[in-house]
């Protein structure tokens, strides 16, 4: 066995919260590094370039709390932290900076409004994500948001889910424009109408087998199975089970559920799955996600009669706690209190009533973290970097946002795009199913060693997705910005569109970058005296 399954043949990992009161006492350096990995289990992350300190990962089922618990999160974060909060791309949140002498004490006062942070890392099913705006979009056939509950409730400190082969990744969304990347997922419930006795029913298709990370993005396919929204908690609790009992155990870079599924074949999965459950599976019905991507920032009309949403872009997701209570307190002033985070590093305030509104987007917070940012800051995404994490090659917070400030200036009036930063092949940024996607590296520049990037173009995800190509290597940070201005005009999401794309198809053929010696795909039609320049 390898290491990690050597640690939960011993104990499970659920169990080491009895033992944190005396890690809390003894202090951190008394803690085996066996342990180290089973605090994990509760969300504590002994990060490399921290020692001593720890960063807890807080489970946010869909995205969606309170202003009381947000302001919570603040306070722990300003008393036993360094003041910065992270949002995620599951849609939770980080603190960072915590001794373990203060865990018992943060674990009250998190448990005291609702929070948890149990089973958010290593092998265990991660914070189930859905549609920021799940119950209040139009185009929404289908409300997720209780179904992402009631499975979370399930399996949370559930011993049936303590010990799967890898971690596990789940989305389940009703929305129309497949805001949560659901390909990338190892299961995904999307979207979809069956007709049932005659009769349209709304619920859910299933998708299994994505992924990131490890291997490269692996497209999650299609089970050939409806689920209508109560049978949701027992056929996703099935297909968790059938991956407990047969994925793989040895070689953790290949244990996801997406080798069980090229193992097996989505046929005798399915044949599997209907045995567990004993009755027949009902046939996949038609997907409701449109060809549309939304990152839900803006302003919008609720389902809800004179009732809006307002999306709030909070580039590259960090912000200090002192600003997110603020927001919380908007939240309260405006809405009712609600306030819920999305995979695209941005927030949400949901229920401003028409009355409200105008005095709300007037509020300093709203305008610093803008409802309407430029094309190039509203897709822009970025993982932690290694500032805190240690698989991380470089720091991409601010090398994130230094360069989409630069393209702003530059680019002013350029299509929607996104960019998606990660710093390890991990991918915890997304960067595969992204417009353009930035891998971090480190790259020999003359006698020095210095920040660079992998550029990948074209990735996506939703009804028609598609790998991400990798087009350029080596790219030094502090020059990305002046080749990216090259290439987005002629790679915006329009044109790599499959279908409005047609009208900008042509002939691609391969142009010699000089000044870094690699390759780069360039559109006949662009200025290649300009690329070589640069």
């Amino acid at each position: 066995m390898n290491k990690i399954e050597v640690i939960k043949s011993e104990r499970d990992g659920l169990k080491i919260k009895e033992d944190i009161a005396r890690f809390a006492k003894e202090g951190w350096e008394s803690i085996s590094e066996d342990d180290i990995q089973r605090l994990k289990w509760y969300g504590l992350f002994l990060r490399n370039p921290t020692p001593g300190y720890f960063m807890q990962r807080v489970r946010i089922p869909n995205g969606i709390c309170f202003s009381h618990q947000v302001k919570s999160l603040c306070n722990i974060a300003k008393k036993f932290g360094n003041g910065i909060i992270d949002i995620t791309t599951r849609q939770q949140v980080q603190l960072r900076h915590l001794k373990i002498d203060d865990v018992p004490k943060i674990f009250k006062i998190q448990e005291e409004v609702g929070l948890t942070s149990i089973q958010t890392g290593l092998d265990n099913i991660r914070n189930i994500m859905g549609c920021p705006v799940a119950g209040l979009s139009p185009k929404e056939k289908v409300d997720a948001y209780s179904q992402v509950k009631a499975l979370t409730e399930h399996i949370s400190g559930n011993l049936e889910f303590s010990n799967l082969p890898r971690k596990f990744n789940i989305a389940i969304t009703g929305c129309a424009d497949d805001c949560v990347h659901a390909e990338t997922q190892d299961l995904a419930l999307v979207p979809a109408v069956q007709e049932l006795a005659g009769n349209p029913v709304y619920g859910f298709n299933v998708l299994v087998g994505g992924k990131l990370g490890s291997g490269g993005y692996r497209i999650a396919t299609s089970l050939d199975v409806f689920v209508v929204p109560e049978d949701v908690v027992k056929i996703c609790s099935a297909i968790i089970i059938l991956f407990r009992d047969h994925g793989s155990r040895e070689v953790r870079s290949k244990n996801r559920l997406a080798f069980l599924i090229e193992e097996w074949g989505e046929e005798k999965f399915r044949i599997a799955l209907q045995e567990k459950l004993s009755a027949p599976l009902i046939p996949a019905g038609v997907d409701l996600r449109g060809n549309e991507k939304s990152e839900h920032i803006g302003v919008y009309r609720q389902r809800q009669a004179s009732m809006n949403y307002v999306g709030l872009k909070v580039p590259v997701g960090r912000i200090h706690a002192d600003k997110l209570q603020g927001i919380a307190r908007i939240a309260e002033k405006y809405g009712n209190g609600e306030i819920r985070f999305s995979h695209s590093n941005s927030l949400i305030i949901p229920n401003v009533p028409d009355q409200k509104l105008g005095d709300l987007l007037e509020e300093s917070l709203v305008k610093e973290f803008t409802y309407h940012p430029s094309s190039v800051m509203r897709g822009l995404v970025s993982c932690v970097g290694m500032d805190y994490c240690h698989l991380a090659t470089i720091e991409t917070k601010s090398r994130a946002l230094q360069v989409a400030v630069e393209l702003e200036g530059k680019l002013p009036d350029t299509a929607p795009i996104t960019m998606h930063w990660s710093g390890c092949p991990a991918s915890c940024g997304n960067h595969l199913v992204a417009d353009i996607g930035l891998l971090g590296k480190k790259i020999k520049r003359g006698k020095e060693v210095v920040d660079a990037v992998d550029v990948y173009m074209g990735g996506r995800t939703g009804i028609d997705p598609k790998l991400a190509v990798k087009v350029l290597e080596d790219i030094p940070c502090d020059e990305l910005a002046k080749v990216l201005e090259l290439v987005v005009p002629f790679h915006t999401r329009e044109k790599m569109h499959p279908i409005k794309g047609k009208k900008y198809k042509r002939n691609w053929k391969k142009a010699s970058v000089e000044k870094n010696t690699e390759t780069l795909l360039v559109n006949e039609g662009a200025d290649k005296n300009a690329v070589k320049s640069n």
